[in-house]
């Protein structure tokens, strides 16, 4: 941790990202000093277009995967860099687990060096089809390391366990937040993930895909929520996984039903066939975060979803 006199420095991989970038914010809202490393892969310059011109915050192109060099302290490292949609993890599948493996190695290495304290972004992913419900931190998950979404799923589960070995070898000071579905203003319109694609299409007056029967659950948190989570986990003395997520769960029908109704739309549904893979329930127990760090979300569902259709509405008039 920096001095009183001294500033804090974060580095944040995958900070041009749709999490990423709310997280740099926040840290700079915070009084920090941010270097984002992103390879923009999937990530958007026009996600921290907004930092540019402060003196606390400094953009560097580079893929995690290669050898990370930062000059003077760093005091937290925080490891998003992934692709993180299905759109996008399927479509690169061998880059997923190179940043989950390389790109988490590399992060690790520099938090080692520099003495930081170093965050993962997990996910509820390693969860894969839950057999217990809701998912608490002791499950061991029932994932499928071989199917499409395996690629996602193993990466995740591969890093954590290099960040807990880490932390027992080399006494890093780590955290593990697995992330539960998570939605806002900078997701991509098409990145295949339920939210923005149902408000683009209900905004579009187009079918809203819904696959399988829509019975299958998710529990959605709003992207302020869980960056208040993120930077409370980084400051306690956690080492263990903690889920940040929202617990109020609902069908994904009854998501698509929702997101009309606050758009207004005229939009019919239209029913796909279910992916290979995909969780029939999700349903974050937060009890450890509560706890530990004294944190729920704030953000109700319908105030969430209103912030990120204005979000949506402005981006496709442009």
């Amino acid at each position: 941790m920096a001095s009183a006199k001294e500033q804090c420095v974060a580095v944040v991989t995958g900070g041009a990202g749709f999490l990423g970038s709310h997280l740099c914010d926040y840290l700079i809202g915070q009084g920090q000093r941010v270097i984002c490393l992103d390879n923009l892969i999937t990530g958007n310059p026009e996600n921290i277009s907004q930092l540019r011109a402060s003196r606390a915050f400094q953009f560097i192109q580079q893929d995690v995967t290669e050898y990370i060099e930062i000059e003077g302290p760093v005091h937290f490292v925080f490891h998003f860099a992934s692709p993180a949609s299905p759109v996008d993890y399927l479509k690169l599948p061998i880059q997923t687990l190179k940043v989950g493996a390389l790109g988490t190695h590399n992060a690790l290495g520099l938090a080692k060096a520099k003495k930081a304290v170093f965050l993962l972004a997990s996910t509820s992913e390693v969860y894969g089809d839950p057999l217990v419900h809701p998912q608490n931190e002791s499950y061991w998950g029932n994932v499928n390391p071989i199917g499409p979404r395996g690629v996602y799923d193993e990466a995740k589960r591969f890093a954590e366990a290099l960040t807990m070995a880490y932390y027992r070898t080399h006494a890093v000071s780590t955290r593990i937040a697995r992330i539960f579905n998570t939605y806002g203003p900078r997701m991509r319109p098409n990145d295949g993930r339920a939210v923005p694609a149902f408000i683009r299409q209900a905004l579009l007056n187009q079918p809203l895909p819904v696959f399988g029967d829509g019975r299958q659950t998710r529990s959605f948190c709003y992207v302020s929520d869980l960056i208040r989570g993120i930077y409370a986990l980084a400051l306690s003395d956690a080492r263990e996984p903690v889920n940040l997520g929202n617990p109020r769960e609902m069908t994904i029908m009854e998501c698509a039903r929702k997101i009309l109704e606050l758009t207004g739309s005229a939009a019919t549904i239209e029913f796909h066939p279910l992916p290979t893979d995909d969780p029939k329930t999700r349903q974050p127990d937060i009890g450890q975060a509560r706890s530990l760090l004294h944190w729920e979300p704030e953000v109700s569902l319908e105030e969430g979803l209103r912030q990120t259709i204005a979000y949506f509405k402005m981006l496709l008039k442009s």
